[in-house]
């Protein structure tokens, strides 16, 4: 028997008057400010204009927002265009629906945009980037939280999410308690903005190591968490589409990752030569 849950909030929407303010839109927002606040203190650190976060933000976050809902809407279509939906909806990102590897990809083509105008190498500012986007992806998991969507399967874990009967599945409408699968995968992407800062100061991972390692360890943690999801979801030989996105894109970061180690070795290692032995 169950003795303890995580509640619910009893609400995800303030209003202002008649301005409604909404909680998944503080925490992307939150997310945001976090993800820009790092960068600059990163960029700065590496001999660059902490002003060039800002310049670039302009272009990528936009992009982004517009490719994480564009991302939903292709691989979740009959939400929204399926007879008896209301196809206006798809606009309505305030209630969820923002796919990250689409805000991931039209972001950073936001971003290359930005950085061909100043003259800034794309790999070098996604590097400073990396720990910041991932911990903006754990402040943004919290709106989740508070629109009651994309939990996991029943369970009576002490850690278990109390879901009001309004959110709930229509396959299990008597059971209240659910995997808070947003707060698994807000602690393993602050672990993952750990590890970052970690492998950055210890193996100085630059030209895009760094990001190539936060899309591989992120896609690991995402595999997990997307298994106990149990919200709609389209499906290929059994595993949902997320699943494959992520191990596309984890195979693809863990080659990155290893081509640019392999490729920045040789040249290090003629470096060495050329400076010949240490003086005596």
């Amino acid at each position: 028997m169950v003795t303890t849950s995580l509640p619910s909030p009893p609400q995800g929407v303030w209003h202002l008057g008649p301005v409604p303010i909404r909680a998944y839109a503080l925490c992307i927002i939150a997310g945001i400010v976090v993800a820009v606040w790092l960068a600059r203190r990163r960029w700065r650190a590496r001999g660059h204009n902490p002003d060039d976060v800002l310049d670039i933000a302009i272009w990528a976050v936009p992009f982004g927002i517009v490719g994480g809902r564009l991302y939903h809407l292709i691989t979740d279509p009959e939400l929204y265009f399926a007879p008896g939906r209301d196809p206006v909806r798809a606009l309505y990102i305030w209630d969820g629906g923002l796919g990250i590897w689409g805000a991931v990809a039209l972001g950073a083509l936001g971003a290359w945009i930005a950085c061909r105008r100043r003259g800034i190498s794309l790999l070098e500012f996604a590097d400073a980037l990396a720990p910041g986007l991932v911990l903006a992806q754990a402040i943004g998991r919290w709106g989740n939280y508070f629109n009651q969507e994309l939990y996991g399967a029943p369970t009576t874990l002490p850690w278990a999410l109390r879901i009001d009967p309004a959110h709930r599945p229509p396959d299990t409408p008597g059971i209240g308690l659910y995997h808070p699968t947003f707060l698994y995968e807000c602690l393993w992407d602050v672990g993952v903005a750990v590890l970052l800062l970690w492998a950055d100061k210890r193996f100085d991972l630059r030209t895009g190591k760094l990001f190539a390692l936060y899309v591989a360890a992120y896609t690991v943690g995402r595999a997990w968490v997307e298994a106990l999801r149990v919200d709609h979801a389209n499906h290929f030989l059994g595993l949902r589409l997320n699943d494959w996105t992520s191990l596309v894109v984890f195979l693809a970061a863990t080659a990155a990752l290893l081509w640019r180690r392999r490729s920045a070795r040789p040249r290090d290692d003629s470096a060495g030569a050329a400076k010949g032995p240490p003086p005596v």
